[in-house]
This record gives C-alpha cells, sequence and structure tokens, in this order.
C-alpha cells in the first residue's frame, strides 16, 4: 500500500515536473528550494510558530519529491542524485537543530534535547545503511520509518504543537532504530545470495 501512494505522488507530480524541466527549473534548484524549507522550518519551530513550521515542512517534503521528478523529466546526473542526498541530511539536521534550540528556549529539557539527538541520529542511520548497501550492490528500500513516514510523522506532530513535537521525539528514535535494525536484516539476508 505505501509503495501505491508513492506512486500516485509521484504521478501526480509528472505534470508540475515536466512544466519545471521545459521552463530550465533544474533539480538542483528545487532541492535548494527544499533546503530553504527545511531551514524555515527548523527555525520556526525554535521560536515555537509549529504551524509555520509544518507548512514549510510540507513545502520542503514536496520539493523533496519533485526535484526527483524533474530530473526524470529532463536530465538525471549522478552529481545531482549525489546532491539530493547530502543536501536531505543537511535539511535534517537544521530541522532537528530547530527542535533542540525549541527545548532549550521553553523549558532548558535536556531529556528531550537528548531524545531529539537520538531521532537525529536514528534517522542519519536509516538513509547510511541504505546508501551502504547500494554501495555493495543491494537495493535497501525497507523499513517502517524511511524518510516520507518520518515527514509526515513530523509534520502531523507539529500540526499539534509541543505535545505534538514531544510525543514525536519519544516515537521517532525506537522507531528509526528498529528501521535501521530492518535494512541491516535485509542486507544480511541479500548479501548471501551475491
Amino acid at each position: 500500500m505505501r509503495g501505491r501512494v508513492k506512486d500516485d505522488a509521484r504521478r501526480l507530480l509528472v505534470p508540475l515536473a515536466g512544466a519545471l524541466a521545459r521552463m530550465g527549473i533544474s533539480p538542483d534548484h528545487i532541492t535548494a528550494a527544499g533546503l530553504g524549507m527545511s531551514f524555515l522550518a527548523g527555525l520556526a519551530a525554535g521560536y515555537g510558530r509549529f504551524t509555520t513550521a509544518a507548512v514549510a515542512l510540507t513545502l520542503s517534503g514536496i520539493c523533496d519529491m519533485l526535484d526527483g521528478a524533474v530530473a526524470r523529466a529532463g536530465v538525471t546526473t549522478r552529481f545531482g542524485a549525489f546532491l539530493d542526498s547530502s543536501v536531505d541530511r543537511l535539511s535534517e539536521l537544521l530541522l532537528f537543530a530547530g527542535f533542540v534550540a525549541y527545548f532549550h528556549r521553553v523549558d532548558g529539557s535536556a531529556f528531550f534535547s537528548v531524545l531529539t539527538v537520538f531521532a537525529l541520529g536514528g534517522s542519519f542511520l536509516i538513509s547510511y545503511t541504505r546508501a551502504r548497501a547500494e554501495g555493495l550492490g543491494i537495493e535497501c528500500k525497507v523499513g517502517v520509518m524511511e524518510r516520507p513516514e518520518r515527514f509526515v510523522l513530523l509534520i502531523l506532530a507539529l500540526c499539534f504543537g509541543d505535545p505534538g513535537l514531544r510525543t514525536a521525539m519519544v516515537l521517532l528514535p525506537p522507531l528509526a532504530f528498529y528501521t535501521t535494525w530492518q535494512r541491516m536484516a535485509h542486507v544480511h539476508r541479500e548479501s548471501r545470495y551475491l
């Protein structure tokens, strides 16, 4: 079902992606716009402007899907794919830094700040395990908390303000580490056949 939702979302973006490619807007431009939206989301979250943060994060997620669609509609480059993955990590760092700043500013909560660091670390591990697996020639798009799921969880959390954000920081670390374990188990299984 999750694959079908992703495919439907990609199909909806095809006409827009084609139009942007014809206008000369490159995937790298869209990647940069997504980075800007992530920075805005982190900044807004740091000041407790959760609605603004949710809207900016939603726009960042749209850019994240759209840059690949524009690349497929125009010219795909290896550097563009590398840039996209690298900027995705920076985007997450900016966002989670905003969460840490919020917890520090509101109540100096070391507990939620540490949870946020673990959530960020888990998110990075999810991406790293996929990149490392693909470096070994193994496709690794498995797990319960891939990037789109993390986006949805965080957007919904921001819609519920402080309690939503705190709940997400409790849920995200175990889900992220479980996803990392799922990917490691997948690579272990698949590597036996290579």
